[in-house]
């Protein structure tokens, strides 16, 4: 295999793989807000929720189309695999990110008559987040594949794996959410926030802990990349990076700090999406095809490289700028809708 043959798919890899995870971490605070709304009646501190993400949830979804366009175009064969596998979910999912991003919009037109949007918001997120999961959980457990097509059945992602990562996506992203509130907001609803995220990062550690014996028990190929020496050496600071950040977070919480436990949460989803990396690693459709298998013609590839390697740079410089301007606390009655 020739260097250009090798390297574009491992470099298209990166980029999916990268756009994934800020989309997991981008949207995954604002979907927190909407899975925390049911424990949140008032509607003063719901307004300020949705102020606090008011500026950038819209552009968050932008790293999902550029995951699934990139998937599409880079590895149209993975394409192909996986979204006959994972359809319904799927499809789920999106529909509660439809209702979800319309709530957020015709809540505040509707007001004060605004009871359904509110609840749109809550379950749109919920849905949306616990599908996500699914999808995941599907995806990790693996996708039944024979002559290069889906061979498996339409609900084999309704299995106990695939389930258990869907509650536990929705745990973590209210860690995400709990966090994001205790550094854009004050008073009670900050207070509430911080007490909320000892609970959810000490269900979201049992969570890791699970999936950590879960995986490598259930899928061999995880127990061999994981426990076979000397991988164990060269994979240990994963483990030990994971106790530190969720110790940070920790701290952050019991000692009054703002940003630390929302920057720890963020890290504990890091260090999740690097071992899942290294569990499925050079596997694009676990456990048959890898990123080569799957890969476009480099023609193709390339086309398609140029665009990402000029817009990428715009959308971060745009994301930075947007967070940085609309940096601080959001407070009762403030807002940009």
């Amino acid at each position: 295999m020739d260097a250009i043959h090798y390297w574009l798919p491992v470099l298209w890899a990166a980029i999916i793989g990268v756009a994934v995870v800020l989309y997991v971490i981008l949207d995954g605070f604002d979907l927190g807000l909407g899975i925390l709304f049911p424990f949140t009646p008032e509607e003063e501190r719901r307004d300020v929720m949705m102020n606090s993400v008011a500026p950038f949830w819209d552009g968050n979804e932008t790293w999902l189309v550029l995951g699934g366009g990139g998937l599409f175009v880079a590895f149209p064969l993975a394409y192909a695999v996986i979204m006959p596998a994972l359809y319904l979910p799927i499809i789920i999912m999106l529909l509660g990110l439809i209702f979800r991003g319309v709530a957020f919009e015709f809540r505040w037109t509707a007001k004060p008559n605004h009871h359904f949007w509110d609840q749109a918001f809550a379950y749109g997120s919920i849905t949306a987040a616990f599908m996500q999961g699914v999808v995941l959980g599907g995806y990790l457990q693996g996708i039944h594949v024979e002559n290069n097509a889906f061979a498996g059945g339409t609900f084999d992602w309704f299995a106990p794996f695939p389930l258990f990562t869907g509650v536990a996506l929705v745990i973590g992203y209210a860690l995400l959410g709990t966090t994001w509130l205790i550094m854009k907001t004050e008073g009670e609803l900050a207070v509430n926030a911080r007490r909320w995220s000892k609970y959810l990062l000490l269900a979201v550690l049992a969570i890791m802990v699970i999936v950590s014996l879960w995986t490598p028990l259930a899928f061999d190929r995880i127990s061999e990349r994981w426990f076979t020496w000397p991988n164990i050496l060269y994979l240990s600071p994963v483990p030990i990076l994971t106790a530190l950040a969720a110790f940070g977070c920790w701290y952050g919480l019991n000692n009054g700090r703002e940003v630390m436990p929302f920057m720890s949460a963020i890290s504990l989803f890091l260090l999740g999406f690097v071992g899942l990396a290294i569990s499925n690693t050079p596997y694009l459709v676990p456990p048959s095809l890898t990123f080569w298998d799957t890969a476009a013609v480099p023609e193709s590839q390339i086309f398609m490289l140029v665009g990402v390697l000029i817009m990428l740079p715009l959308i971060l410089g745009y994301t930075v700028f947007v967070y940085w301007m609309f940096r601080g606390k959001v407070r009762e009655g403030e807002g940009y809708h």
